[in-house]
């Protein structure tokens, strides 16, 4: 298949199973792969917009922020003065009322840190709320172009992935980075006030601290990445596998999978021992340098209080200040790439936000309801990438009521004129003309309202057979649905199923063969009473018997309705009113069927090859 015959093969199944038709990504249970922002500040505005419709819970957030982190600083402090005031002079007056006092503060300090988590927990599934739904809301809007230029598994992970990190980031790293900076610059002052000189001398790890940090992180995050890879890999494989897996078992390749997961496997598990090694210096390393800041605090604290220059009591409320300096030092790293992480994310969610929309409805537009007089392609040109024409010069003019087959090899713009009909695509040059209106001129909705489409490769939705076939036509009766699937046989197995049309159909209906599938789109198009009745392939998975009877029943159901088909099954369209040749995207021939047979051209030859020489 030629590049740009599987170029049209995929837009066929775009338009068939809608935005989200492509290869499914490694799923949710795939980390999200951090990445640098490049455009922080217009994320920053977007996301802040979200934010500002819940400013007042924010505002209470921060106010328990502050109040707890100022509560955190407070508390060493007083266990220091309790020390020196109580416990050295074993005094028990007052000794009392100042634990009762504690136990206040850090009771209170619990319920702030309880309000602010259940606040930015509120916030942030309202905003993800929003941006799901927004995003969501976009997606039906994009032009197909821009599905086409992506892969599903990427729009995907952008509405679940990348949004479930921002409301992660907005839940606990937001507040957590900047309580973290006020504990530090708090945290910082109240050294000072009780000992300059200490505090200058519990500073001398701090560099080595930070660079041991940054150099194993640097070798850390690498190999996490390699991990997250190999486990994408795993996952696609495994995915692969499940949807392969009658192919895989009837040309006995099972220990050929079972031998590329095993590889896959194996590198994933050398990563990750990799990375989780590297990982794990780091706390204990930390550890370390904290226990030997303790001890030059403590040596050089205890030489103090001999000395008489400091108390004891000071040097616990020291003690607890450097382990609390230590603590927003790495929280802050951590908060810092997860914010990272979020607004890459951010960026990601607004730049599907951002793509280009389909052209909306603008101005004094017409609403119609049939064809009265005729439809015409008129000098049409179409490209789906700039001046690349799949469609050139296509000219025919139609009476209504007409059956109209549209012949060609695969890849020859046949199914693409079924999109421009409907205008999911743009014409590039030319006209189509409903009753000389173009239909630019009409509204998208009324316009699509008179179609009734019916693709080769069905989609059908996760609920009743019932509601599958109502979906055309929301307010059609039970009695309705049933007897039109009676006239194309669909009852037959319909009636079968376990609870008949109450069946819920999950998974794409892949309970269901090719061909009974085809039977429900057929009847969801009928029931829906179109002006226009597009046939793509339709019947094509269906046995000859029964695309008989249903070609009997559709002749009657196409009287009077302009009906296109799409057919490769040249002797389903020997009684249309019209045949158009198409090749290359140019018609190459049109007539009736005897007329095209006696010219002996394109369609002679295709009609041969499948049937052989035919008799008078």
């Amino acid at each position: 298949m030629s590049e740009k015959d599987k170029f049209q093969e995929q837009q066929r199944l775009r338009l068939q199973h809608g935005p989200f038709f492509g290869p499914h990504g490694p799923g949710r249970h795939t980390p999200l792969i951090s990445e640098k922002p490049k455009e922080t500040i217009k994320t920053l505005k977007e996301l802040f917009k979200y934010l500002n419709k819940y400013k007042l819970y924010l505002f209470l957030a921060f106010i328990c922020v502050i109040g707890s982190s100022l509560l955190s600083i407070l508390g060493p402090y007083l266990i220091g003065k309790g020390i020196d005031n109580y416990i050295i002079p074993k005094s028990i007056s007052g000794f009392g009322p100042f634990l009762y006092f504690m136990l206040a503060i850090y009771i209170f300090n619990s319920i702030l840190l309880y309000i602010q988590g259940v606040t930015m927990a509120n916030i942030s599934q309202r905003v993800g709320f929003d941006l799901r739904e927004d995003v969501f809301n976009s997606l039906h809007k994009l032009s197909l172009k821009v599905i086409d230029r992506r892969s599903i598994g990427d729009i995907m992970s952008r509405l679940t992935n990348d949004i479930d990190m921002i409301n992660t980031s907005i839940a606990t790293a937001t507040v957590q980075f900047f309580s973290g900076i006020i504990m530090l610059i708090g945290t910082v002052v109240m050294m000072a006030i009780l000992s300059p000189f200490l505090t200058l001398f519990s500073m001398v790890l701090i560099p080595l601290m930070a660079i041991t940090t940054k150099v194993i992180s640097a070798r850390t995050r690498k190999y996490f990445s390699l991990q997250q890879t190999k486990l994408g890999e795993v996952n696609g494989l495994v995915e692969e596998d499940i949807s392969g897996l009658k192919i895989i078992k009837l040309f006995g390749m099972e220990e050929k999978e079972i031998k590329k997961f095993e590889i896959k496997n194996s590198e994933l598990r050398e990563y990750g021992i990799i990375a989780q090694k590297l990982a794990g210096i780091v706390p204990p390393l930390m550890n370390f340098l904290n226990n030997i800041s303790f001890a030059i605090v403590g040596g050089i604290g205890g030489f103090f209080v001999i000395r008489n220059i400091i108390t004891i009591g000071t040097i616990a409320s020291f003690i607890n200040y450097v382990r609390q300096f230590t603590r927003p030092l790495n929280e802050l790293a951590n908060q810092f790439n997860i914010i990272q992480g979020a607004i890459a994310s951010g960026e990601r969610v607004f730049e599907i936000m951002e793509e280009e929309k389909e052209k909306e409805d603008t101005g004094e537009l017409k609403k119609i309801d049939d064809i009265n007089k005729s439809l015409e392609f008129k000098n049409l040109w179409f490209s789906y990438e700039n001046e690349k024409y799949v469609l050139k010069n296509i000219n025919f003019k139609i009476t209504p009521g007409k059956l109209i087959a549209i012949v060609g090899p695969t890849g020859a713009g046949k199914t693409t004129l079924v999109n421009l009909l409907a205008r999911l695509y743009e014409i590039d040059k030319g006209e189509i003309l409903f009753d000389e209106t173009d239909i630019r001129d009409i509204k998208k909705e009324s316009l699509r309202s008179i179609l009734g489409v019916v693709l080769q490769d069905t989609y059908l939705f996760s609920e009743s057979v019932r509601e599958n076939i109502r979906y055309g036509r929301l307010d059609a009766t039970d009695r309705e649905v049933e007897e039109i699937c009676k006239k194309i046989k669909a009852d037959e197995f319909i009636l079968t199923l376990p609870e008949k049309y109450n069946t819920v159909l999950s998974d794409g209906a892949q309970g269901l063969s090719q061909g009974q599938r085809q039977l429900i789109a057929i009847a969801r198009a009928i029931l829906a009473d179109p002006k226009i009745l597009v046939l793509d392939e339709a019947t094509s998975n269906i046995d000859t018997k029964t695309e008989m009877d249903i070609q009997r029943s559709m002749l009657t159901l196409m009287k009077g309705r302009t009906s296109f088909v799409i057919a490769h099954r040249l002797n389903t369209i020997k009684n249309a009113d019209l045949i158009l040749v198409i090749n290359k995207g140019e018609i190459i021939e049109k007539g009736k069927h005897k007329e095209l047979m006696d010219k002996k051209g394109f369609y002679y030859n295709l009609f041969i090859s499948q049937f052989g020489e035919v008799s008078e």
